[in-house]
């Protein structure tokens, strides 16, 4: 899969776009609206990107996790080393430090993640903050065709680039969740 950008002045031309998508056999969860005007978009019905996904909480946290289980690492090894852990009190003091280490850089990392644009969604800050909006769909290759013919017809959109898209099993458990959903009572 492939991630496709689109930048459009109205949320008009978006909500004629989706459904065009959506016609065609392009699923919801993998055509997102990126917009400062969330109340708006969702009046529209357009698939908003959550909250949480504009900023960069989840790499931020990741990283934090590798520099925590590094600083782990150098606790454990530094008690070794100098043979501390072979005292009294034994690993637990520096394996509790260990955990405590790694739990507080990976919490760390989500604060300052919290904080920071998504890192692919920082070359859009002028759009946004110009009060555009970003369309952005994550398609198969045999569906790029369809888009063609969508952003065809919709001569406002204006291409933004490609990147990598969210990954396969990730639409597709998105994709049977919503039909769950619609069957159950």
């Amino acid at each position: 899969m492939k991630r496709y950008y689109y930048i459009a002045e109205k949320l008009d031309d978006l909500t004629h776009a989706q459904n065009e998508l959506q016609r065609q056999g392009v699923t919801t969860p993998q055509i997102h609206v990126l917009s400062w005007d969330d109340a708006e978009v969702e009046r529209r019905e357009l698939h908003q990107v959550e909250a949480v996904l504009k900023k960069d909480v989840v790499r931020a946290t990741q990283k934090g996790a590798v520099v925590g289980a590094v600083v782990a690492m150098v606790v454990l090894l530094g008690a070794y080393l100098s043979g501390a852990a072979s005292g009294a009190a034994g690993w637990t003091p520096f394996v509790f430090l260990a955990i405590v280490a790694l739990g507080f850089c990976t919490w760390e990392g989500g604060l300052l993640g919290i904080q920071q644009p998504h890192h692919q969604f920082r070359r859009f800050l002028r759009d946004l903050n110009q009060g555009k909006h970003v369309f952005f769909v994550d398609l198969y290759p045999w569906q790029e065709a369809i888009m063609r013919r969508v952003v065809a017809d919709h001569p406002n959109l204006r291409p933004a680039g490609n990147d990598e898209s969210t990954p396969e099993w990730v639409v597709q458990f998105q994709n049977r969740w919503r039909s769950f959903v619609e069957v159950m009572p």
